[in-house]
């Protein structure tokens, strides 16, 4: 193995497959687009990951690899077209000392998108800032939409968690020889990304891949096979053919996304047979099929499938107002569209009565906005921890209630504000939004705050405050500094007794 030092013409690192040339960012050592596994096309389409194939001489490792098919959501399918290639399961990596004898902890990031957008290569998942706090940062793309995540006849679900676990292995066989510790490894994730840590916590084959995880708002979808199967059935009757690998092979990677799309833009047709996922609305999510899933996260944690893990999961306060402003309802929410999201979201038989009786002088929009967040990401998240600590484990749990000041300020603590917080991108892609052009300095020091726990949570598994109890119910809460205690008690009481007694199963395929 051969580490040429900062300033030179660019770093080479010896992986298993061949030898990389990356360069010098920040004193950091970048490397970028390599392969973690096969092309998934051809033969290997709606295959499981295969090795990689070696190559010889110095292989350069400077941009990143093209990402796979994406959803049209904020013209993600453009971003992918304009990065032609199917060489979608490459890694990127930044590192302050590359070389096998560093030993530094390493975080694996998962990105989010609902399972059907994402790319390693955003701006806002450069990995340079969270490197200079001595960690080794890894970034990847992961299949998405049909070629991910749909239940097709033929091939085995879950391929893009499949992927994920392949990724794993690849840090787990070569992230040494970068300056990192294979056996200090902790994964995090944001969103679906989130969802995707939870899956790997109740995968088998993820077993002994990573030491701690990080849950930055989970989203709390996983589907039955049914559910998952006749979804994949309608998206193949976009392009007129059945849910098979013979069937679907033939048509293009980069076509299948509308499919997908054109599903979720009518689910609402499918409320009485798809159930709660048609108010999102969500196609895709993590499979419970027996074998690459074989039960909930929840249910594995709470079985003690954590119990070695080390657990850090939070959520942002105002989770669902980045969604109410994309469907335009910021301001607009109605009483009936409150009572239908109720009567859909809440738990319970008298979920509607118990919402309203425990929110009293919410506004229409107010509750509307609740019961969305606490559904889809909220008590989806803290459930994780409470089903951590029910099977032996350790948890450590935070609440993000700083009120981004971008946008006019009236997303609050909205969905997906915590991710430039975590990587230190500020200024960097779309979250770049939330935060805002305005003075930055409160911005950059509550960033620090979360990198420098995240951080440590990973060298040690301690992010700075006290572990998670039934009894005190204590978070670390990152908001405007020095207006709040920094830890205090769970401040969603009121949602939490509301859900007490929910266990987010597998969600169902309805008789209808």
């Amino acid at each position: 193995m051969t580490v040429t030092e900062a300033g030179s013409p660019g770093p080479e690192v010896r992986t298993a497959a061949g030898i990389v040339r990356g360069g010098w960012e920040s004193e950091r050592a970048v490397f970028r687009g390599i392969p973690f596994a096969g092309p998934p096309v051809g033969a290997l389409r709606f295959a499981a990951p295969r090795p990689v194939d070696a190559w010889d001489g110095v292989r350069p490792a400077v941009a990143y690899g093209p990402p796979p098919p994406q959803s049209a959501a904020f013209g993600m399918d453009t971003l992918a077209r304009d990065a032609a290639g199917d060489d979608w399961l490459t890694v990127n990596v930044w590192s302050p000392e590359p070389g096998p004898g560093a030993g530094l902890p390493v975080l694996v990031w998962i990105c989010g998108g609902a399972y059907v957008f994402g790319m390693s290569g955003l701006p806002e998942y450069d990995g340079g800032r969270l490197a200079g706090h001595r960690v080794v940062l890894v970034t990847f793309n992961y299949r998405l939409g049909v070629e991910g995540f749909a239940q097709i006849e033929g091939a085995p679900a879950n391929r893009g968690l499949l992927d994920q676990v392949a990724a794993l292995q690849w840090v787990r066989d070569n992230i040494r020889a970068f300056g990192g510790d294979p056996d200090n490894v902790t994964v995090f994730g944001q969103s679906a990304g989130a969802g995707s840590v939870a899956a790997l916590t109740a995968m088998p084959r993820a077993a002994g891949l990573f030491r701690r995880a990080v849950t930055q708002s989970v989203q709390g979808t996983f589907f039955s096979p049914e559910l998952a199967a006749d979804i994949a059935t309608a998206c193949a009757r976009e392009v007129h053919l059945r849910p098979t690998v013979a069937d679907l092979s033939t048509v293009a990677p980069s076509r299948l996304p509308a499919a997908g799309d054109a599903v979720a833009a009518n689910m609402s047709r499918w409320q009485g047979r798809w159930g709660r996922i048609t108010h999102r609305p969500i196609p895709f999510s993590p499979v419970v099929d027996g074998d690459v899933l074989p039960v909930t996260p929840w249910q594995a944690l709470a079985a003690g499938a954590g119990r070695d893990i080390g657990l850090l999961v939070g959520h942002t306060r105002d989770e669902h107002r980045l969604f109410s402003l994309i469907d335009g309802l910021l301001g607009q929410v109605t009483q009936e569209q409150t009572t239908t999201a109720l009567r859909a979201l809440a738990p319970g038989p008298d979920g509607e009565r118990r919402y309203r009786d425990a929110f009293p002088a919410a506004s229409p929009e107010e509750l509307y906005e609740l019961v969305h967040a606490d559904w889809l990401f909220r008590m989806p998240s803290l459930h994780l921890a409470l089903a951590q600590l029910a099977g032996g484990g350790r948890a450590h749990v935070y609440e993000l209630a700083w009120p981004a000041p971008g946008m006019g300020g009236v997303l609050g603590a909205c969905h997906g504000l915590d991710v430039p917080l975590v990587f230190g991108t500020l200024g960097s892609g779309q979250p770049a939004l939330l935060i805002g052009e305005a003075d930055s300095s409160e911005a950059e020091a509550l960033s620090a705050q979360i990198r420098t726990a995240w951080t440590a949570f990973a060298a040690h598994g301690d992010p700075g405050w006290p572990a998670y109890d039934t009894e005190r119910r204590l978070v670390r809460l990152f908001d405007t500094l020095g207006t709040r205690p920094a830890v205090i008690p769970y401040p969603e009481e009121t949602s939490r007794l509301l859900w007490e007694n929910h266990t987010f199963p597998a969600l169902p395929l309805a008789d209808g």
